[in-house]
């Protein structure tokens, strides 16, 4: 059973009624190859171990996200056709483009439980490094074998040192941190087009993070030089409320640490009164999307778009983490100042003066 059937498949009375502990739900049934009641390592080999009873018992019970997280890092632990049947995905007649394994790329798959040392995790880490992976990802390689081993010893199916804990990661060098002056700053915003050119506002004029951006809906900001109350919420005027951001491709609550209102800046205000205007349907309506409704893809987005801009004005280190970090330096720099700076830069319909704060259209809200 791979974790699309164990989803799909029909619930017992006990589970329906909750007297099983979902973490318990999967598990399976112990086999020969398991550990034995004396604890003694299992013959098991990881990949066996992933689809018997790590992905079962952990990955599972994660959040969509978090379950999409392990299948792509997994991809550089198991070969990936592996790690496609494990997690029950087929790319047959799929516009997706399927990661094929690395000749000389050193999967842990066969290698057994009991027989597993640093030295297997130091080979993944090192190919990583000489295949120009990012620190980042070279850091989750590592923490998701880590949680592999750290759930087999949980199980009784490896004993001693989790091999992942023995492993340091290198000295790597750090990029430089770039940050945009003002004449750059207007230089891009001039080459941007929607959305870009929205999120770049928002990432510059507010303390919002790029999945905050991409997840703010409608119905959490406000236009009126009133309070309003949504969903039991109080929204002071002209402000935004942060409580969603659209993260791996779903919409979920931020951390109880970023949820905050916004005041909206003038320049940012006038943008959102247009949008308001040409872009929106219902309050549930995100207030950046597609054609098609759905919220951008700022991965998709900075490849398409962000990049092409960053190569044409000389800048390929342009990114929205850059664009976040010129918030402050301009701040700094210009205070208040910087709206009137940067509306030079904006289409008339875009950056001109609002002298209209009423409510947006009540009769086209759903």
């Amino acid at each position: 059973m791979n974790i699309n059937e164990y989803w799909n498949r029909p619930l017992s009375h006990s589970e329906l009624r909750g007297e099983v502990p979902r973490t318990m739900l999967f598990q399976r049934p112990a086999s020969q190859n398991d550990a034995g009641s004396d604890g003694q390592p299992s013959e098991m080999t990881v990949a066996e171990f992933v689809a018997a009873r790590f992905l079962p018992d952990h990955i599972a019970i994660k959040t969509s996200p978090g379950k999409r997280h392990y299948q792509a890092i997994l991809k550089h632990v198991l070969t990936p056709g592996e790690v496609e049947t494990i997690f029950g995905v087929s790319t047959e007649g799929s516009s997706r483009a399927k990661m094929h394994p690395k000749a000389e790329w050193p999967y842990m798959s066969d290698v057994k439980l009991r027989e597993a040392s640093p030295e297997h995790v130091q080979r993944l880490i090192t190919a990583a490094l000489n295949g120009g992976y990012s620190s980042q990802t070279i850091r989750h390689i590592r923490n998701v074998v880590g949680a592999v081993f750290s759930h087999a010893l949980r199980t009784r199916h490896f004993t001693g040192d989790n091999p992942a804990s023995l492993v340091v990661l290198p000295g790597m060098k750090r990029r430089e941190s770039h940050s945009l002056t003002l004449e750059q700053t207007i230089k891009v915003l001039e080459l941007m087009q929607y959305p870009e050119r929205e999120v770049t506002l928002f990432a510059i004029l507010t303390s919002m993070n790029i999945a905050e951006i991409c997840g703010l809906q409608w119905k959490f900001v406000n236009l009126t030089e009133h309070h309003l109350s949504r969903e039991g919420q109080s929204i002071p005027p002209r402000s935004i409320l942060v409580r969603n951001q659209w993260y791996r491709g779903e919409l979920c609550a931020v951390p109880a640490g970023r949820r905050k209102s916004i005041p909206i800046p003038q320049l940012l205000y006038t943008v959102l009164h247009t949008l308001s205007r040409t872009k929106s349907s219902g309050w549930n309506d995100f207030v950046l999307s597609t054609k098609s409704g759905r919220p951008i893809n700022q991965i998709n987005l900075a490849a398409r778009r962000l990049k092409h801009i960053g190569r044409e004005l000389e800048m390929p280190w342009i990114s929205w983490q850059v664009l976040r970090r010129t918030r402050a330096v301009l701040a700094y720099e210009f205070g208040t100042q910087i709206q009137h700076e940067l509306a030079k830069a904006l289409p008339p319909a875009s950056a001109g003066p609002v002298t209209v704060f009423g409510k947006l259209p009540e009769k086209k809200r759903g």
